[in-house]
């Protein structure tokens, strides 16, 4: 298989297998007007299996979302053929609309302008409550 390189762009690295489309569709890729790659299933020496996003122009990202997602992601920017910038996401410490809050009788269900944030709660389990009513969030 030969996927072109990027001349100028964004490519996420190291995303878990099988959560590239997720990604994707979080940070509304399909929206943009330039070419997007979605490699699954990548052979990967260090983990196996990978997903890779390469993106054909220079975008903000929301490393949030990135972070929530998969946390072991590498960003590398590329400008003219170069790799000028990488860096690894972190696990977000708040999200804010991301996920909705599941309690039907958290304040987030009747007041709808309110944002949906959860805090971080276990690191070491990736576990999230809801800011308003301590819901633990359940993938």
């Amino acid at each position: 298989m030969n996927i072109d390189s990027i001349r100028n762009g964004i490519v996420i690295d190291h995303i878990q297998a099988k959560k590239g489309m997720e990604i994707y569709d979080a940070l509304n890729l399909s929206e943009l007007d330039c070419s997007v790659a979605i490699i699954t299933n990548a052979r990967s020496k260090k983990m196996g299996r990978k997903d890779i996003i390469k993106i054909d122009k220079n975008i903000d990202l929301d490393l949030d979302i990135l972070g929530y997602i998969d946390p072991n992601i590498t960003i590398n920017i590329i400008k003219d053929d170069l790799r000028i910038e990488k860096y690894h996401v972190k696990l977000p410490k708040e999200i804010t609309d991301i996920v909705k809050c599941k309690n039907p009788r958290c304040i987030t269900s009747t007041e709808n302008e309110l944002k949906q944030v959860f805090i971080l709660t276990d690191e070491e389990k990736r576990a999230y409550r809801c800011k308003y009513c301590e819901t633990l969030l359940q993938d």
